[in-house]
Order: structure tokens, then sequence, then C-alpha cells
């Protein structure tokens, strides 16, 4: 079991590295340019939403109410009481089950026998595996451990179809899909790390405890760290589609075929509006009444603009405003947006030509 003075060594050692790059993660997100951010897309919402429900689960998992009855804690009592008196207090409380009574007819055997094997194994594995196993010997605790890891692997196999739904193309779209692998390979490592700290768990670590304070109990304690580690998996992918998706980090240029795609697109709705455009001027050159507007407006427009032209001040304030300017500039810019305009046809003038 990892001890908070290893915890604190890996801090202390892995501290001036790795907190630069955290401030560096956390100023990328936040200098995020305000034009490239964007709604959260609906897939990614969903999956989002898989997620939370999930995480919330597995947190409301680690309540007592949902972990099996220590029989330990709820009477009181310390390791070394007598079978009898353990469970006569237990009865004094509410009825006993008939798991109960299985438990009690090992303790009893081991009892006898000046023994503390069976309540070990119940600290370390939990009452169903210790009451249910038919082949398990408590001489032999790994054969308890191998009865175990059915119901031990089972939430985390459920875990694992979870994060690759949610990381599912189908579910979640692109966004989603490209942190597949690593999705499954956390929920693989969770997994793994459970499997490793109940396999390296010292089970005679409880044989010397004579209170009820020092008693630990693991089992309760794993699934406490199970839920907690489930959630964290959940939450920091849940954080992850989000900024990802939001375009906030790791973004993802669009590709060439995306671009053509989204070019098109803009080209389709410029030609649909000439193409009304042109309809609409049809009809008004074709209509005299309309004809004779058009021509009536620009010939006052004409008339307006001459009279306004002739003033004296507006000739005045044209010529200072034109002595003003910077006309190198100003044919700078010209040629720019002309070399823009035709960059786009040299390409397909270049084609014609080798034609």
């Amino acid at each position: 079991m990892v001890s908070w003075g290893t915890i604190q060594s890996l801090l202390i050692f892995f501290g001036p590295w790795l907190l630069p790059r955290v401030l560096a993660f956390y100023r990328s997100i936040r200098d995020a340019p305000p034009a490239s951010i964007r709604p959260v897309p609906p897939k990614v919402q969903r999956s989002l939403s898989i997620l939370f429900v999930f995480a919330l689960i597995a947190l409301l998992s680690t309540l007592p109410f949902f972990a099996p009855t220590n029989i330990f804690t709820l009477t009181q009592s310390r390791l070394d009481i007598p079978p009898g008196v353990l469970f006569n207090r237990l009865k004094q409380i509410r009825p006993l089950t008939t798991l109960e009574d299985a438990l009690h007819d090992k303790f009893r055997e081991d009892f006898q026998l000046h023994r503390k094997d069976s309540k070990l194994l119940y600290l370390t594995f939990g009452p169903d595996v210790l009451a249910s196993c038919p082949f398990c010997d408590s001489s032999q605790p790994n054969t308890y451990f191998y009865y175990a890891l059915p119901s031990l692997l089972l939430p985390h196999l459920l875990h694992i179809i979870l994060l690759g739904l949610c990381t599912s193309s189908l579910v979640s779209g692109a966004e989603g899909s490209r942190f597949r692998t690593q999705a499954t390979i956390a929920g693989i490592g969770l997994a793994a790390a459970e499997v490793y700290m109940l396999g390296s768990h010292d089970i005679a670590a409880n044989a010397t405890a004579t209170t009820l304070p020092e008693l630990d109990m693991f089992f309760w304690k794993l699934r406490v760290w199970r839920g907690l580690g489930v959630a964290l998996v959940d939450g920091i992918l849940g954080w992850v589609l989000y900024l990802t998706s939001t375009n906030r980090w790791l973004v993802i240029p669009a590709s060439p075929a995306e671009r053509l795609e989204a070019s098109t697109k803009v080209l389709e709705a410029v030609h649909a509006k000439m193409t009304a455009l042109g309809a609409l001027r049809n009809t008004i050159m074709r209509d005299q009444k309309l004809r004779g507007a058009v021509e009536g407006y620009w010939v006052k427009e004409h008339q307006v603009m001459g009279d306004v032209l002739a003033e004296p001040e507006v000739l005045e304030n044209m010529n200072r405003r034109l002595e003003s300017l910077d006309m190198s500039t100003i044919q700078n810019q010209a040629g720019q947006w002309t070399d823009g305009i035709m960059e786009g046809l040299r390409p397909r003038q270049g084609h014609v030509q080798q034609e």
C-alpha cells in the first residue's frame, strides 16, 4: 500500500518538473482565442451527460449505505472478541442474515483452533467472498483472491465498456473518438491497480491490532478508492472532451477536404444569391413601370449629388481630405487586393494553358 510519505516524496521529486507544465496548460486554456471557441457539439454533450451520470453513481457507491455491513464496526468490537459474543451483540441490533450465519460458523471454527484467519480474510475480501466461496481454504489466502477476482473486475468491465461507448464515433463523433485509446488504457489501468492492491495486501497486517481503531478495514477502503478512481477518470475524460470539443485545447486544424467542402458551401451560397439577384434584375428591366422607377432614381441621384458636389464647402473639405491621404499606402492596398483576386485564377489559367 502506498503511504502518505511515499506520495510526499513523489511530489517533491516530480513537483518542479510538473508544476510549470500544469501552469502552461492552464494559460493555454485561459488564453484561447475567443474567435476559435465554439459551443459543445450535441454528440459530445451526450457523452458528457453519460459520464456525469456514471461518475455520480460511482461517488454514491462510496457511501456507507451501499456498502456491505462491517460487523466489527457495527458492534464496536475488537478483532479478538469471541464469535459468540460478537454475534450476540449483532443479534441485539438486528436479526442475523444467512450470510452472517455462515460467517459465524467460520469464525467459531477458527476460534476453536485458536486462529484469526477467517477474521483477517473478512477484513481483506469482505463478507460475501468469505461466506460464499465453496473451494477456498483459509490456510491458502490466494484461493479467496481468485474467487474475489470476478466480482472485483465486473464494475471495471462495465466502466471500460462505458468509456468505449462515450468515445465511440457513433455517440461522441470525431471529438470523442480521438481519445478512445487513452480512455480504454485509463479504465484498464484502474482495474489493474485495484487487482494489484488486493493481491499485494498483507492479510496478516491486522493480526496484532488490539483495538477497533487499529484495524485496517481494507475491503471497505478499497470500495471507496474504486468509486473515487472511477469518478476521477470519468471527470478527467469529460473535462478533456469539453476543452477539445470547444477548441479551448488541442485544436486540430481542418483537413483539406473539410476546407474544400466549406469553401464549396460558401460559393454555392454566393451563387444562389447572384442567381436570385440576376432574376430580380431581369424582372425589373422587363417591367416598364419598374424600369422607369429605377431610371428615375439614378437621374435624381445624379442631380442631387451634382448639387452637393457643387457646394464650395464640400469641395473644400474633399480637397483637404485628398491632400491628407497617403497615396502610396492606398496603391499598395489596392495592389494587394487585386493580387488576392487574381491569385485564385492563376492555377486555373495555367491548367488551361497546359491543356
